[in-house]
């Protein structure tokens, strides 16, 4: 009964992701209240290769569809890597870091804030540019509903992902904004089978393709499953009574530390350009705007040199950041722990150092060539550019998915431990 017991709760948790995720998308084709169809969709035809086409990507089409869920979970995610990064800068959140779960808790209320406050900037620029654009009645009759449908949304949408969290399996949010992504892929691929239909492209290369695509994800599990482990020994020492004898521990580095956010960023970066010809490149004074753009299109020279270069930098900046190689150097130092040949303190942090340099160099190298083959398909294989099949949708979904099948087995390795103790009857166990 316990066995089946727990594999109950593991089919609960997933039936609860498999619902909110209906809710979501369900939520993504709910319009905010004055929007014209007609208008709407004559806007987001011109902004396909600009930062609205990645954060309708994100959305997974929500946003070009002015849904309620128009801003999906960006605003949390810029709340959440802003609080990461001042929670390494401000004294008072570092403070908060080492309260336990005291100190998390305060954090994350500090992130949701954040998230309502960006939402509300984002919802109301957003509803402004659509109440001279895309509205039935412009002016504030529009402006106000649309900026509390957005928030409102966006609000749901986070308190969705932390239910998921804690009700279902996986990270919420990450089940979310992958959901967002694979909604495009269909699309994706119909808009490469016509391509074939009209010969633009041949049927062999659309299988070459399909199985450079597996190897790449293949690529993708072997790498981030990669780590890096440094041994640490403990010191014997005594607890108490008791002798503790000397212990050999790891710690683990991964191979791409900085994960999938340089990625995301260089993506936005690279966007600006067209972006900026597509709002305002129709000015005289302005015209250069275009000229640049064309230079900054995807597969472009100088688009690999800046992006490769982008996605180098920002993986090295990230990892800065977010990680703090002396704050590990004292907790080791403070448990008694070391690593052999060298000296606890600021060698220990210098070593550490050294090692994720390393890591780093390889990993941003092997970052920036996934993000690198979908525009090397483009410019040799003919393959029309599509925002939802880069590198950087690949990286997510793959890391997504490899969380949530590793939770997966997490609870079913816990339910067949369950099962096994109780077949042990330790209860009869005498000394």
């Amino acid at each position: 009964m316990s066995d089946q017991g727990n594999m109950s709760d593991l089919w609960k948790r997933l039936r609860f992701v498999f619902f909110a995720i209906i809710v979501y998308r369900m939520g993504t084709h709910i319009p905010i209240p004055g929007i014209d169809p007609v208008q709407l969709e004559s806007f987001f035809s011109r902004q396909d290769e600009t930062l609205i086409g990645l954060f309708n990507l994100f959305s997974g089409g929500a946003l070009e569809r002015m849904s309620i869920f128009a801003l999906n979970v960006v605003p949390y995610i810029s709340s959440a890597i802003i609080m990461q990064l001042f929670s390494n800068s401000v004294p008072y959140l570092q403070e908060l870091k080492k309260d336990g779960q005291a100190g998390r808790n305060k954090i994350t209320q500090y992130t949701r804030y954040g998230t309502a406050l960006l939402a509300f900037i984002q919802g109301l620029a957003l509803a402004v540019t659509l109440s001279s654009t895309a509205a039935i009645n412009p002016g504030i009759s529009f402006i106000l509903p649309a900026v509390f449908s957005i928030v409102a949304g966006t609000m749901f949408l986070m308190w969705l992902g932390e239910q998921v969290s804690d009700r279902g399996i996986g990270n919420g949010i990450s089940i979310i904004i992958a959901t967002s992504i694979l909604t495009g892929i269909p699309a994706a691929i119909g808009q490469a089978l016509e391509q074939s239909r009209l010969g633009e492209i041949s049927i062999l290369l659309l299988i070459g393709i399909g199985l450079l695509s597996m190897a790449v994800i293949a690529v993708v599990v072997f790498i981030e499953r990669g780590q890096r482990r440094i041994t640490v020994n403990y010191a014997q020492r005594q607890q108490g009574r008791k002798l503790m004898q000397a212990q050999t521990s790891h710690l683990p580095f991964k191979v791409n530390m900085a994960g999938v956010i340089p990625a995301i960023f260089a993506s936005t970066f690279l966007l600006f350009p067209a972006s900026l010809s597509s709002w305002f490149g129709e000015s005289e004074s302005l015209g250069f705007l275009q000229s640049f753009a064309l230079l900054m299109n995807p597969g472009q020279p100088l688009y690999i040199i800046v992006f490769a270069t982008l996605i180098i930098s920002f993986c090295f900046i990230w990892l800065a950041l977010t990680f703090n190689t002396k704050d590990v150097s004292d907790n080791l130092k403070r448990s008694g722990a070391y690593i052999a040949g060298i000296r606890p303190g600021e060698q220990t942090a210098n070593y550490i150092d050294s090692v994720l340099a390393r890591l780093t160099v390889f990993g941003a190298i092997y970052l920036t060539l996934i993000c690198l083959l979908p525009i090397a398909l483009m410019n040799f294989g003919g393959i029309s550019p599509t925002i939802s099949v880069g590198g950087t949708s690949v990286l997510i979904i793959v890391v997504v998915l490899m969380d949530f099948m590793a939770q997966v087995q997490s609870h079913m390795m816990s339910s067949q431990y369950a099962s096994l103790m109780k077949k042990a009857n330790l209860k009869n166990y005498k000394r």
